[in-house]
């Protein structure tokens, strides 16, 4: 069979398919001449490397055309790819706000829930560039270059290799393009914030042998500040505003006012305009002295990225094709938090006896939050991208081959450049003996050992209050304030070779084969500053991490044809794959898939794979270096939401410590937990572990796809699949570790911590080190429902119907291979630590044209999720599951909030310059999604998965 389509007929093939991983795709409407066809215009499918002339194949691919793209309101693919009904919550949202590491400002997708890191990006068929924890930003693709984005929803490790665990994205950008395209984009919420600003261009030529397409742009998101919108305006949301009672309701206790602790322990506060130098004039701190930090905080982080993009081919021969494409983007971020809580008694550093700003005359402790300096981080990473190689065909007998050979080359530099945290020497000395010299001067230290270059610090001093010792003083900020510059670096290098055809002519059709050779290396470091590797410094310690990995690896495939135009059998063909990996870190492994594709009839298609499949230890999983951390978590032995509440046994572990029955987990503001799962008021410890084995998978899907006849335009698609995941890599958390001394009665888990045996913080666990283990297993299942209903022409205009929804039958979770532990099931839960899993999500999209307008109508919907509950923990508006058991911790008080659905709208008209002007708003009915106190991918009680407003935008297009 000879497999040479003409580039015209591949112009005009149906959208919605997986196409050409190849630049001799050429698509027809986008250029003005078309060149003569080559023997090199053979295509590719997503999911499989033979090049072949039937683009439906056995697993499901979800396609995203570039007219789709332009019909929605974001400026980024991954905004895109994110609203797909089949991916889970964003990794790393831009409302993360206490969120750091190199890929902070980068957007990731997060396919069936599992974790980006286990989905794998390809940009024009080839692997992109991952972090060192295995992160590949989609934002860093210029948004203008793209023409279209393929996710196959299935695992393809025997195609692709390692991280195709729950599927892969392909974006496929534009070749062939023949003149100039540019094109703004600007909007902003309703509240007036959060502007955002696009400009691109495309140009490009084509001739008779080759082309070359080029496109550039630059993009910019204001922040949105947390204070700016209601239900991040306080740290527990609207129902809960101001402080109440001993638990504050989230307010921090480190104040901006600045607290007095005497040796008894007593808290006091300077009367607004008092004496700071006479005791009388100060107060027992009361909740009304608490900080609200979320006053300073940023909702929606800042990002700027400039990108350029370019790619071009020549044919050689008629037969043998150079290509090559570049990439090279710059993407800066800006996140900012409160100034940080100090708390002298955990540094050692209290306010001298004989401090000119003491008004005791003894050594006594403090807390103050620097609110004069609020935290920033202002993250930089260049990405450089290179794809080069040859293609091209021979013919052996009847039949065609195709063959490439190729080499990539990425690297990632970062720099982190962090403010707003104190240097613990220099508060030391400034919190330290002090007197005034005959100037009238404070000086640091004493009139014989003077600290030169010290600026004394009253920390009793108020936010907003001027004159000697404040904060407010530049110079004293510049002696306390040293800020911090992180590095990072990361490379990707590739060789490939792969070669595809037809081995023989059978009965049923053309039995084809590909096979393939591909090493490749990937190389990370992260330098985090001396400062920060000192330890003296209030930011998190953290040590460098380097190392590398390399692999060598083959793979082969066949579809085997086996029946053809039989009675129930129209069609029937086996696709199978294996793939070889052999690592220099952990060994060697062999993957294999296969696919079924049945057509007992025209107008129906029955699909089904089983795949086995693995993602290898990253960088990061094997050399990373161990870091602090301020972990989120719940200590079983508090006594209103940890298990001790509620379960007899745990309470009696407890009182066998020696912690008291009312004992409270104290948070890292100093105040006490205001529900599960609050960060820690001690910094722990993670690292990695260079033993990790690679996670294996399995995975299944089985679908029908019916186009029926006699409804012309209408395709109907209903998957289900299955992913199971075991061995898997993951960071063991405070309360696992926690909860299995306590509720799972295992012993040795006890050895794993420690708590303090003394001061404010005495019970609290002040000690875990973390490792990255191989632990149990992760599984889900569920089903994709697709409905594509494209009308005939009417009267009144032309409309299409595109509505998809995945539905997640469970999600469970296994975090060690003790035997106590046990399952746990995520699905239709949120919380802080694994963010939201929806048990539904469905996306309609309704577009309507007629000549030169169009309006596009998009309804995104989310299932209601359950969280533990923080308020009403006997029952009551706030806590409606209040009797609810869970396997993990038992007796869990829960609340279930209500599903949220969003709309969008685009208005559009091509005006006869060549040119297409769009209006539109996303969320047009300013929906506000429920308080959600788990803070699920957010560090607010809100879940980072929703709009925080509504978004007005205008775009502008114009064609040379």
């Amino acid at each position: 069979m000879n497999l040479r389509i003409p580039a015209v007929r591949l112009g005009l093939l149906p959208a919605g398919i997986a196409i050409a991983l190849t630049p001799a795709f050429a698509v027809a409407q986008e250029t003005s001449t078309t060149p003569e066809t080559t023997n090199l215009d053979r295509i590719e499918v997503t999911g499989s490397r033979i090049r072949q002339a039937s683009l439906e194949t056995a697993q499901p691919v979800i396609a995203l055309q570039r007219a789709d793209i332009e019909k929605q309101g974001y400026t980024s693919v991954a905004d895109i790819v994110q609203n797909l009904a089949a991916t889970g919550s964003p990794a790393i949202s831009r409302a993360d706000a206490l969120s750091s590491g190199e890929e902070v400002g980068g957007q990731y997708v997060n396919l069936r829930n599992l974790g980006p890191e286990r989905t794998l990006v390809l940009l024009d068929g080839k692997r992109m560039g991952v972090s060192s924890g295995g992160y590949t930003d989609l934002a860093s693709i210029p948004t203008s270059m793209i023409e279209r984005v393929e996710v196959l929803t299935d695992g393809a490790s025997a195609i692709y290799g390692s991280d195709a665990i729950a599927g892969v994205i392909n974006v496929i950008t534009r070749k062939n393009f023949d003149g100039l395209e540019a094109s703004a984009y600007v909007g902003q919420f309703g509240q007036g914030d959060g502007q955002k600003e696009q400009y691109n261009f495309v140009y490009g030529t084509t001739t008779d042998r080759g082309s070359l397409t080029l496109g550039a742009e630059y993009s910019k998101e204001d922040p949105v500040n947390a204070k700016d919108r209601r239900y991040s305006a306080y740290p527990n949301g609207y129902r809960h505003p101001f402080p109440v009672g001993d638990e504050a309701n989230g307010w921090s206790a480190a104040s901006n006012k600045g607290i007095l602790v005497d040796s008894d322990d007593n808290w006091y506060t300077l009367n607004d305009g008092g004496d700071p130098s006479n005791i009388a004039d100060y107060h027992e701190t009361g909740l009304g002295d608490y900080t609200n930090a979320s006053q300073q905080m940023f909702l929606q982080t800042q990002i700027e990225r400039r990108s350029v993009f370019a790619n071009g081919s020549f044919d050689l021969t008629d037969n043998v094709r150079a290509k090559a494409d570049v990439l090279y983007t710059h993407r800066e971020t800006l996140q900012q938090i409160a100034g940080y809580p100090y708390q002298s008694e955990v540094y050692g550093t209290p306010l001298a006896a004989d401090s000119i700003y003491n008004p005791l005359g003894t050594e006594a402790n403090y807390i103050r939050r620097t609110s004069e300096v609020p935290r920033q981080t202002r993250s930089e990473l260049e990405t450089f991208r290179f794809s080069g190689g040859l293609e091209g065909s021979f013919q052996f007998g009847d039949n065609y081959w195709d063959w490439d050979v190729g080499y990539i080359y990425n690297q990632n530099k970062g720099t982190k450049t962090g403010t707003g945290n104190l240097f613990i020497p220099n508060v030391e000395n400034a919190t330290g003996s002090s007197f005034v010299d005959a100037s009238g001067v404070a000086r640091c230290g004493t009139a014989d050992n003077v600290i030169a270059g010290c600026t004394p610090w009253n920390p009793l001093l108020p936010y907003g209050a001027t004159g000697a010792g404040s904060l407010a003083d530049p110079a004293l900020q510049s002696y306390l304030f040293l800020p911090s510059h992180d590095t990072s670096k990361t490379t990707t290098k590739v060789y490939s070779a792969n070669l595809s055809g037809t081995l023989a002519e059978l009965p049923a059709g053309a039995l084809g084969m590909a096979a393939g050779y591909e090493h490749r290396s990937e190389d990370a470091s992260y330098e985090p500053d001396a400062l920060l590797q000192s330890g003296l410094s209030t930011d998190l310690a953290g040590a460098p991490t380097k190392g590398g990995y390399s692999l060598d690896e083959f793979y082969l495939e066949f579809n085997v044809p086996v029946l053809a135009d039989l009675p129930f059998a129209k069609e029937l063909s086996l696709d199978v794959a294996g793939r070889y990996s052999d690592y220099d870190t952990f060994g060697d492994t062999t993957n294999s898939k296969f696919g079924l594709k049945w057509r007992p009839i025209e107008d129906l298609l029955v699909r089904g794979t089983y795949a086995t499949g693995f993602r290898a230890p990253t960088v990061s999983d094997l050399f990373g270096g161990t870091s602090q951390t301020y972990d989120n978590y719940t200590d079983p032995c508090d006594s209103s939401f940890g298990a001790a509440a509620r379960n007899p046994s745990v309470a009696q572990l407890c009182a066998a410590q020696g912690i008291p029955a009312d004992f409270r987990q104290i948070t890292s503001g100093g105040a006490v937990s205001t529900g599960p799962g609050t960060q820690s008021y001690n910094a722990f410890e993670s690292g990695s572990n260079d033993a990790l084995l690679p996670e294996t998978s399995k995975s299944y899907t089985l679908g029908l796809v019916y186009s029926p006849s006699f409804v012309s335009g209408l395709d109907i698609s209903l998957d289900w699949w299955k992913i199971h995941i075991d061995d898997v890599i993951a960071g063991e958390s405070v309360t696992s570790i926690l909860n299995q001394c306590y509720v799972q009665n295992i012993a040795s888990a006890c050895d794993r911590f420690t708590r303090s045996t003394g001061g404010r913080d005495i019970n609290q666990v002040d000690s875990v080190t973390r490792t990255l283990i191989n632990g149990g297993y992760q599984e889900t299942a569920g089903y994709d429902l697709a409905v594509r209903y494209r009308l005939p022409e009417l009267a009144i205009g032309n409309f299409v119907v595109d509505w998809k929804t995945t539905y997640v039958d469970y999600l469970e979770y296994k975090r060690d291979n003790e035997a106590e532990t046990p399952v746990e099931q995520r699905n239709g839960w949120a919380s802080s630590d694994w963010g939201s899993n929806f048990r539904v999500r469905s996306n309609l999209n309704v577009d309507w044209s007629f000549g030169n307008f169009g309006v596009n109508w998009g309804v995104r919907y989310y299932s209601g999720v359950k969280e533990a509950c923080v308020y009403d923990l006997d029952g009551g508006a706030e806590c409606n599951i209040a009797d609810f058991v869970s396997s993990y911790t038992q007796v869990q008080p829960s609340r279930k909030v209500g599903s949220n659905t969003f709309h969008d709208l685009q208005v559009r008209y091509n005006a006869p310059w060549d040119a297409t002007i769009s209006l539109g708003a996303n969320n047009v009915f300013n929906h506000e999604g429920p308080l959600m106190y788990s803070q699920p991918n957010s560090n607010f009680a809100y879940n980072g998965s929703f709009d925080i407003g509504r978004f007005l935008y205008m775009k502008y297009t114009q064609r040379f």
